[in-house]
């Protein structure tokens, strides 16, 4: 009996530790994609601050053509307004999360120009993200065009 109170114990703290680790799954999943949308809205307002908090020092974007940004070079295309983005909406997105690292991927379409030139498009993106401190901050940041048929 003693035994059988114990295996039923440990059974409830096994399936109780796989339900709180499902709803933090869930929660950060919300809690990801809250921040793409977020983002966005962000590049519309050159809300540079948003950036600074959200990105990772070591943070890297790989644009479409292959060129490399850092945080850095990122942030001045916005202040500067070389990177002006009028519009944008992001849907199909997904997110895998492992611990305090994820993976977001998603479409995005918009309008926005890089240094005068049109660059909207519709747009496929992978970006890595990692918990710091208790906060999500995106460290890796890939985008490619969707061909047109």
């Amino acid at each position: 009996m003693k035994r059988m109170a114990i295996a039923v114990s440990l059974a409830g703290l096994v399936f109780g530790a796989a339900g709180l680790a499902q709803a933090q799954t869930r929660t950060a999943e919300q809690e990801l994609i809250r921040l793409e949308k977020e983002w966005g809205d962000a590049e519309v307002k050159c809300d540079v601050a948003f950036f600074d908090r959200i990105l990772g020092d070591e943070y890297m974007f790989t644009n479409p053509e292959g060129v490399v940004w850092t945080k850095t070079q990122y942030m001045a295309n916005l202040k500067s307004g070389d990177l002006t983005v009028v519009s944008s909406v992001l849907d199909e997105i997904k997110v895998n999360v492992y611990g305090d690292f994820a993976v977001c991927f998603g479409r995005s379409t918009g309008k926005a120009k890089l240094k005068g030139m049109d660059i909207s498009n519709p747009y496929r993106f992978t970006d890595t993200w990692v918990k710091r401190d208790g906060r999500w901050q995106c460290v890796a940041d890939h985008s490619s065009v969707i061909a047109q048929k």
